[in-house]
């Protein structure tokens, strides 16, 4: 019972947590099912909601998830903090939403420009703007990419920076219940389903997000072991 005990204490001791700087549910649900088979705790930084809302007005995916993990790491000292900024890139628009994935409608529905202040936009909103601005575009030119840079920092200081893609097929419908953002248009032909189709294990493995995470996983072995 002793030896038992220990064990218990020893596992405990050497669980290896990353905290996530997200209030998206889905996000961090992402991030739980990649970590789940490599002994990493994930968790979102305590009193995260209450914390000053970093504005993403970088150019870049990575320009946005840097100043991220940066500003919330300095409300978790000593602990490595992971930002992502992630987005849909869809080729017959020119790359668009982009960095603006996540506020696509926003000058529609907040008559705001995408990179201000509080102007993000609830995904069906965004998922309508990007069906109709497709209406006219053909199956075979509807090619895109999910993309999702990941930047781990410390104490205010950017780390590492991780970049994962994912190609796939915008469809003229939704489908699929799980997942979120533009998860139900997004077709990844190498399995035949959209990322709303998949499992939180499957997602891990496909995903763009999942691509970016096990790049750091790489990178925080090799560091974490000096």
């Amino acid at each position: 019972m002793a030896r038992a005990a220990l064990r218990t204490r020893c596992s405990k001791s050497m669980t290896k947590k990353i905290l996530i700087a997200t209030s998206n549910s889905g996000k961090l649900h992402d991030f739980v099912g990649a970590a789940k088979t490599h002994g990493i705790e994930i968790a979102g930084i305590p009193g995260f909601s209450s914390l000053p809302l970093v504005v993403e007005d970088g150019l870049t995916f990575e320009a946005n998830a840097r100043k991220k993990a940066e500003a919330y790491s300095r409300y978790a000292h000593g602990e490595i903090v992971l930002a992502d900024d992630s987005g849909l890139e869809v080729d017959a628009l020119g790359g668009s939403p982009g960095v603006h994935s996540a506020r696509y409608a926003a000058p529609d529905l907040h008559n705001k420009e995408p990179h201000q202040p509080n102007a993000n936009t609830d995904d069906d909103s965004n998922n309508a703007r990007l069906l109709r601005e497709l209406k006219n575009v053909p199956p075979e030119k509807r090619t895109g990419r999910f993309v999702c840079v990941l930047a781990a920092a410390r104490d205010g200081k950017t780390l590492a920076t991780f970049r994962g893609t994912a190609e796939g097929i915008i469809l003229d419908a939704p489908r699929g219940e799980n997942g979120f953002g533009y998860d139900p248009l997004f077709y990844f032909p190498q399995i035949q389903k959209t990322f709303a189709e998949l499992s939180a294990e499957e997602k891990s493995h496909y995903s763009h997000r999942g691509a970016a995470f096990r790049k750091f996983l790489d990178w925080y072995d090799a560091h974490s072991n000096r």
